[in-house]
Protein backbone atom coordinates (compact mmCIF):
# COMPACT_ATOMS: atom_id res chain seq x y z
CA UNK A 1 0.00 0.00 0.00
CA UNK A 2 2.81 2.42 0.86
CA UNK A 3 4.60 1.73 -2.43
CA UNK A 4 1.45 2.53 -4.42
CA UNK A 5 0.91 5.73 -2.47
CA UNK A 6 4.54 6.76 -2.94
CA UNK A 7 4.38 5.96 -6.68
CA UNK A 8 1.20 8.03 -7.04
CA UNK A 9 2.75 10.94 -5.18
CA UNK A 10 5.90 10.75 -7.29
CA UNK A 11 3.90 10.66 -10.52
CA UNK A 12 1.82 13.69 -9.53
CA UNK A 13 4.96 15.56 -8.47
CA UNK A 14 6.70 14.84 -11.78
CA UNK A 15 3.68 15.91 -13.83
CA UNK A 16 3.32 19.18 -11.94
CA UNK A 17 7.05 19.84 -12.11
CA UNK A 18 7.28 19.21 -15.87
CA UNK A 19 4.37 21.53 -16.65
CA UNK A 20 5.97 24.23 -14.48
CA UNK A 21 9.28 23.86 -16.33
CA UNK A 22 7.58 24.13 -19.73
CA UNK A 23 5.79 27.29 -18.66
CA UNK A 24 9.01 28.72 -17.28
CA UNK A 25 10.87 27.96 -20.51
CA UNK A 26 8.21 29.63 -22.62
CA UNK A 27 7.86 32.45 -20.13
CA UNK A 28 8.46 36.09 -20.71
CA UNK A 29 12.26 36.09 -20.98
CA UNK A 30 12.33 33.23 -23.51
CA UNK A 31 9.53 34.70 -25.62
CA UNK A 32 10.73 38.28 -25.22
CA UNK A 33 14.19 37.46 -26.54
CA UNK A 34 12.96 35.30 -29.43
CA UNK A 35 10.25 37.78 -30.42
CA UNK A 36 12.68 40.67 -30.13
CA UNK A 37 14.78 39.08 -32.85
CA UNK A 38 11.74 38.03 -34.91
CA UNK A 39 10.24 41.54 -34.84
CA UNK A 40 13.47 43.56 -35.10
CA UNK A 41 12.70 44.70 -38.66
CA UNK A 42 8.90 44.94 -38.34
CA UNK A 43 7.19 48.12 -39.47
CA UNK A 44 4.74 48.04 -36.55
CA UNK A 45 6.98 46.60 -33.86
CA UNK A 46 4.56 46.73 -30.91
CA UNK A 47 1.89 44.75 -32.81
CA UNK A 48 4.49 42.24 -34.00
CA UNK A 49 5.76 41.74 -30.44
CA UNK A 50 2.21 41.32 -29.11
CA UNK A 51 1.20 38.60 -31.57
CA UNK A 52 4.59 36.91 -31.52
CA UNK A 53 4.36 36.73 -27.72
CA UNK A 54 0.88 35.18 -27.89
CA UNK A 55 2.07 32.59 -30.40
CA UNK A 56 5.26 31.88 -28.47
CA UNK A 57 3.40 31.22 -25.23
CA UNK A 58 1.01 28.84 -26.96
CA UNK A 59 3.53 27.08 -29.21
CA UNK A 60 6.66 27.33 -27.02
CA UNK A 61 8.76 28.20 -30.06
CA UNK A 62 9.48 31.05 -32.49
CA UNK A 63 10.99 30.54 -35.95
CA UNK A 64 14.50 31.88 -36.44
CA UNK A 65 15.19 35.05 -38.38
CA UNK A 66 13.03 38.07 -39.03
CA UNK A 67 10.83 36.50 -41.73
CA UNK A 68 9.92 33.06 -43.00
CA UNK A 69 11.35 29.82 -41.57
CA UNK A 70 7.90 28.94 -40.20
CA UNK A 71 8.56 25.29 -41.08
CA UNK A 72 10.72 25.22 -37.91
CA UNK A 73 7.61 25.64 -35.75
CA UNK A 74 4.44 24.09 -37.24
CA UNK A 75 2.21 25.28 -34.38
CA UNK A 76 3.39 28.88 -34.93
CA UNK A 77 2.89 28.48 -38.69
CA UNK A 78 -0.62 27.01 -38.41
CA UNK A 79 -2.19 29.48 -35.95
CA UNK A 80 -4.89 31.56 -37.67
CA UNK A 81 -6.80 34.69 -36.66
CA UNK A 82 -10.60 34.94 -36.82
CA UNK A 83 -10.43 35.82 -40.53
CA UNK A 84 -8.38 32.73 -41.36
CA UNK A 85 -5.15 34.63 -41.98
CA UNK A 86 -1.84 33.74 -40.28
CA UNK A 87 -1.84 35.02 -36.70
CA UNK A 88 1.88 34.81 -35.99
CA UNK A 89 4.43 37.18 -37.56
Amino acid sequence: MRKALFATFLLVFLLLNSSFLQNAMAGSSFCDSKCGVRCSKAGVKDRCLKYCGICCKECKCVPSGTYGNKHECPCYRDMKNSKGNPKCP
